[in-house]
């Protein structure tokens, strides 16, 4: 997903030997989807002296020019776990070395010679990981066209739907962001940062949880955190197949994620609305943090979609409280009517629901091909927005003409 960026959505994939009917096949389906297919190269396969074999990597590269395959290009995964997974480690200096490389063979194969290269996909900023990024950006910042690391909330031990709504745990997406944006702009300031993987636990996420509507909390939380922080790009595990963190099921019938995903893409826009609300916040007691239970972001609406004018704005709201919230519009929002996309699980599942309900209507594709027409619960102007407990609702005030949307 793209909370800052809606012409095109990414797909990431990890790849070590590839061969050229699996690239195929791949680069297919990014294309029939409309996406751009970004391919991560095997950075454990090292010579002797353990700098990066590029043996197969040239080949890869001038079949996919013949092909005329548009991609974009990343070097390996979490390099700062290379020694506990696999007993080798690659420090920043090789690291650099490595994707200087990687530039310059893209530099030799015409069709790639601007192609863009993200890295270096680091784990979550602890230590050891700031440390192989800051040596990494003071040797290859320039290489470079986006800084890509990865934050995964918990880990797979975690046993109760609940869990997923702590706001102590949707938080540290904020801390870690910063840790990294800080490494980063000490050596390049205003170079792009993209998460370049999130999902809500490590290890391929935790089965019956990962893939529930409980799930969906910390995905939408991510997605405003991230845009409010200034990340122009959210990759995510992952689609299908490997672990629990899925958008679709074995047989690709929508998950709770992916239902999520395509109402943010039809309805948030990629211009982020500053937020001022009334009455959230109580005033903290000293040493004690107030964390909000009422989360909510605010976006133009997207352009792209066709029945909304430009000028319109979307809030999309988080409640993680227990109990129903009411939220009344001011000031120039007041008195407009405003289109309610309220999603909830459907079934008796609760937070582990795998299905969604928008508005009540149980979400279903139509066929292979067919998405269902997502249709609004029109709210007459003034009315005050009540948020069911545990919910996540997304609002379009149309018509509002507002100034910063309307550019």
């Amino acid at each position: 997903m793209i909370p800052n960026e809606s012409k095109e959505s990414k797909l990431q994939l990890l790849c070590g030997f590839l061969p050229a009917r699996s690239l195929d096949k791949l680069y297919n389906f990014a294309d029939c989807a409309g996406l751009h297919l970004i391919l991560g190269l095997n950075a454990l396969h090292r010579n002797p002296d353990n700098s990066w074999n590029t043996s197969s990597t040239l080949s890869l590269l001038k079949y996919g020019a013949g092909k005329k395959y548009n991609i974009s290009w990343e070097l390996g995964n979490e390099p700062n776990a290379y020694r506990s997974m696999v007993g080798r480690a690659v420090n920043s200096t090789q690291l650099a070395h490595d994707h200087a490389k990687l530039r310059t063979l893209l530099q030799s194969v015409r069709y790639y010679n601007r192609a863009h290269l993200y890295g270096p996909n680091a784990g979550r900023p602890r230590k050891n990981a700031v440390l192989l990024l800051d040596g990494f950006m003071k040797n290859a910042s320039s290489i470079i066209d986006a800084v890509t690391w990865q934050h995964y909330y918990m880990d797979g031990r975690v046993k109760k739907a609940e869990d997923f709504l702590k706001t102590r745990l949707l938080d540290t997406l904020t801390e870690q962001i910063a840790k990294v944006t800080k490494v980063v702009n000490t050596h390049t300031p205003g170079k792009k940062v993209w998460l370049g993987g999130l999902g809500p636990a490590w290890a391929g996420g935790i089965n019956n949880l990962s893939e529930t509507y409980a799930a969906s909390f910390l995905w939408m939380n991510s997605l405003g955190v991230a845009a409010v922080q200034g990340i122009d790009v959210v990759l995510r595990h992952s689609f299908f197949d490997y672990g629990y963190t899925h958008l679709v099921d074995q047989n690709f019938n929508p998950l709770p994620d992916y239902w999520f995903s395509l109402v943010f893409k039809r309805l948030v826009g990629p211009r982020v609305l500053a937020v001022q609300v009334a009455g959230l916040q109580r005033k903290p007691q000293p040493g004690r943090v107030i964390r909000d239970k009422l989360r909510i972001y605010a976006h133009c609406t997207s352009y792209y979609n066709p029945n909304y004018m430009r000028g319109s704005i979307t809030i999309y709201i988080i409640n993680l409280h227990r109990s129903r919230k009411k939220i009344k519009l001011a000031g120039t929002l007041r008195n407009r009517t405003v289109h309610q996309y309220l999603l909830q699980p459907h079934g008796e599942g609760g937070l582990r629901a795998r299905h969604v309900q928008l508005n009540g209507e149980k979400l279903l594709m139509g066929n292979d091909e067919t998405f269902p027409e997502l249709k609004p619960k029109i709210l007459r102007a003034g009315r005050t927005i009540a948020m069911p407990p545990m919910t996540i609702g997304f609002y379009v005030i149309k018509n509002i003409n507002a100034y910063a949307c309307r550019r």
